[in-house]
């Protein structure tokens, strides 16, 4: 079973959405143990603080290090069933990471427990990104306001590659990205809207004619919207 910490200062954020949908089903299931984990509860102090002016000078605040090594050190030291530590993943979202893709969401899914930091304020000490994450994460060439959306992102991602989170896991191969292709295009009832017509093939009950058509499809949306994907 894979557990999911998400380790934020506003943990009512995920209060709905971890019960929702796929995530919610995943957890029932037993696929998935999901925990919101408060940062404040590691405060430095009886007020709460997590966070402190930065040195050198300059706008904003700066989350301090002490509360966010020991909240990844208490979601370590309280997962159950105890990961291998090499089946760890602890991650910092980032606006100057690594690009969230596929391949990535697809080794997250193979870990035993994935910390997912999120950062707020101005920044997070770069002590926690140096000595404490695996790795840094971004989801886009933008800037959010704190890690919560692109916490979001990762755990939706990743939980829907779990075998049995789907209800049909052929499903997520046939994804966008799931081969370095994106997704072919999908048709359902009725065959003809608007004088809109279904491709005969795709109801003409040819299983490998549907097969090729979709292979060439995928390959044709991509080289148009996404060549870099064939690179």
């Amino acid at each position: 079973m894979l557990q999911i910490d998400l380790i934020t200062l506003f943990p009512e954020f995920f209060r709905e959405s971890l019960g929702a949908s796929i995530t919610g089903r995943a957890q029932e299931k037993g696929l998935v143990r999901c925990r919101a984990v408060n940062l404040r509860d590691f405060a430095v102090d009886r007020h709460g603080t997590v966070d402190d002016y930065p040195f050198g000078g300059g706008s904003g605040m700066v989350i301090r290090p002490e509360p966010v090594f020991a909240a990844v050190q208490w979601c370590l030291d309280n997962a159950d069933p105890a990961p291998r530590r090499d089946k760890v993943r602890v991650v910092l979202l980032s606006a100057r990471g690594e690009l969230l893709d596929q391949r990535r969401c697809e080794r997250y899914s193979l870990a035993e427990q994935l910390i997912l930091i999120c950062g707020h304020y101005k920044d997070v000490d770069e002590r926690v990104a140096l000595h404490l994450a695996d790795e840094e994460l971004r989801i886009g060439d933008y800037v959010l306001s704190g890690g919560e959306p692109a916490a979001a992102v990762v755990v939706d991602a990743v939980i829907r590659l779990l075998p049995g989170a789907l209800g049909d896991f052929e499903s997520a191969q046939e994804d966008s990205f799931s081969d370095s292709r994106l997704g072919a295009p999908q048709y359902t009832r009725p065959r003809e809207f608007k004088g809109f017509r279904v491709p005969e093939v795709l109801t003409g009950g040819d299983h490998e004619q549907i097969r090729k058509w979709r292979e060439e499809q995928a390959e044709r949306l991509t080289r148009l919207r996404r060549p870099d994907l064939l690179e």
